[in-house]
């Protein structure tokens, strides 16, 4: 059985943590270069082991304790030094991993009109998901939330997906993320 949806408070506190969020902290962050304010929001979709959902994985993975035992797969990426901002499970529980002010390593290398390094001017939210299915419709709900209120924060961040910025390297959020319903989400929240 899913868990209820947790309330998510409506404004980043003073760190730049969500309240209501889980907060697992990961060491795989660094402070953003001086004066390097958020104007980008990068969605992403992670499953691990890949089209596997509610496992441990992705949380063990951004905090570097990936078993590479635990799967064949976790072979291949346990020594990944990789993190986001936040994860949406399936159930919309929202996990935050870095603080908003800080940089997340999610976006890899990575451009968004024109300029580089993505991480240094980005928000990282990952959905538990993978290419070939749809997400959960509770996600969308809790996307457009966590983006409501970001945006509260950073008013000029733009909303783009991982394949958008690293493209021919990365395909997420996937054929299968809905962004007529995320806008359409966002913009009824609007006001």
């Amino acid at each position: 059985m899913a868990r209820p949806v947790q309330r998510l408070g409506v404004e980043l506190d003073g760190a730049f943590w969500l309240p209501g969020a889980r907060r697992v902290p990961s060491p795989n962050w660094d402070e953003r270069p001086d004066g390097e304010q958020v104007s980008l929001v990068v969605i992403h979709a992670i499953s691990l082991p890949p089209g596997e959902f509610g496992g441990p994985g992705i949380e063990a993975l951004f905090t570097n304790r990936l078993d590479p035992a635990g799967h064949p797969y976790y072979a291949q990426v346990h020594h990944l030094r990789v993190s986001a901002h936040f994860l949406i499970r399936r159930d919309g529980e929202v996990v935050q991993f870095v603080a908003c002010d800080k940089r997340a390593w999610h976006a890899g290398v990575s451009s968004w009109r024109g300029r580089q390094r993505c991480n240094d001017f980005s928000v990282g939210i990952e959905l538990e998901g993978c290419d070939d299915r749809p997400f959960d419709p509770v996600q969308y709900q809790v996307l457009a939330h966590v983006v409501r209120i970001l945006r509260r924060a950073y008013p000029q961040a733009e909303i783009a997906g991982h394949c958008d910025v690293a493209p021919g390297r990365k395909t997420d959020p996937g054929p299968c993320f809905d962004w007529a319903l995320l806008h359409r989400l966002l913009a009824v929240g609007n006001g």
